[in-house]
């Protein structure tokens, strides 16, 4: 456990998402998790008591909105709702994964923008800061009137590929055109060059023709994407890739999201191995060989300790070898 933090103020809570997670944050602080229940009337409401005082503290409060991702966001509005009724000096959102983060803005008639009603809700139940990982959108950082800090999980991806050297002939490929620029730091990291794959699809009903741009034959090629759902298209990307000549396809995301028939597809794929974050927290059946999983509780509980200490947060925009360079 790193050394114990003598701040009495400083506070952190976890709920139900991802309590692994929280505990690795909470060693990373020096702290002990803070003492709360939760529990569900017989009807299905969610019920929280704060078994302890927060009175003048700054708390952090620690929830992924992952599946089930309406309990979950509902969880953390009546905890916030609990922390500010019992005056808290501050009341800090650390949200490794924020669900509803996709629906961003209006692609058609008629759509909701759902990322930035659950930052409203966030706000008018009283947070006072968010920190979050790797959104979907980084503009949803512009929808909270609050400060907000985003993390990114590059760094701790290049950090693996360059410690197991992955890195070595490699290509980072971009799924689509709307992740290049996260690609693009991945690559600089890795001192690799960029591919990008382009995906038409001619009509409806028509499987989609995938072009790549850049050159992928004889070279390792890792794929990058900020969140994987049903994995159709990292798999097919990556089938994609093995036909153009690709020696291995490795795929990398921040959010395991892994729904419906992801596992499955992973397990059929070309993909050689999938690295992901401990940003959601997966069951064991979810495990699979192929999964590799790194863990952001220091990378957020360095970050806790910077906020509290009024210190900046982008060092923290960096890998570990980069530093080292330095």
């Amino acid at each position: 456990m790193s050394e114990q933090y003598f701040d009495p103020k400083l506070k952190i809570f976890a709920l139900n998402s991802n309590k692994p997670l929280a505990e690795k944050i909470a060693q990373e602080v020096g702290v002990e998790l803070g003492k709360t229940t939760v529990n569900k009337f017989s009807d299905g409401e969610i019920r929280i008591n704060i078994e302890e005082s927060i009175r003048g503290d700054h708390v952090y409060v620690i929830q992924s909105t992952s599946r089930p991702v309406n309990d979950n966001l509902m969880e953390l509005m009546i905890m916030i709702d609990a922390l500010r009724r019992a005056s808290a000096a501050s009341i800090n959102v650390v949200m490794p994964y924020y669900g509803y983060a996709r629906q961003d803005r209006k692609s058609r008639s008629r759509e909701p923008i759902t990322a930035k009603l659950v930052a409203n809700m966030l706000e008018m139940a009283g947070a006072t800061r968010i920190l979050a990982l790797d959104l979907h959108a980084a503009q949803i950082q512009g929808f909270f009137n609050i400060p907000v800090d985003h993390l990114m999980g590059a760094p701790l991806i290049a950090d693996y590929f360059l410690t197991h050297g992955l890195d070595k002939d490699a290509v980072v490929v971009s799924p689509d055109h709307g992740g290049v620029t996260r690609a693009r730091k991945l690559a600089e990291f890795l001192k690799a060059p960029l591919a990008i794959i382009d995906k038409r699809r001619p009509k409806a009903n028509v499987a989609e023709v995938m072009n790549i741009i850049g050159d992928v034959k004889g070279k390792k090629c890792i794929l990058i994407d900020d969140m994987i759902d049903t994995a159709g298209t990292i798999t097919l990307g990556a089938q994609a890739l093995k036909d153009a000549g690709a020696v291995e396809v490795y795929a990398s995301c921040t959010h395991p999201v892994l729904s419906g028939p992801a596992i499955q597809r992973i397990q059929d794929s070309a993909i050689k191995q999938l690295v992901v974050t401990d940003s959601i927290e997966l069951p064991e059946e979810k495990l699979i060989d192929k999964i590799v999983q790194i863990s952001v509780g220091p990378l957020m509980g360095d970050a806790i300790k910077r906020i509290h200490e009024n210190k900046p947060v982008s060092p923290l925009f960096e890998n570990k070898f980069h530093k080292d360079e330095n």
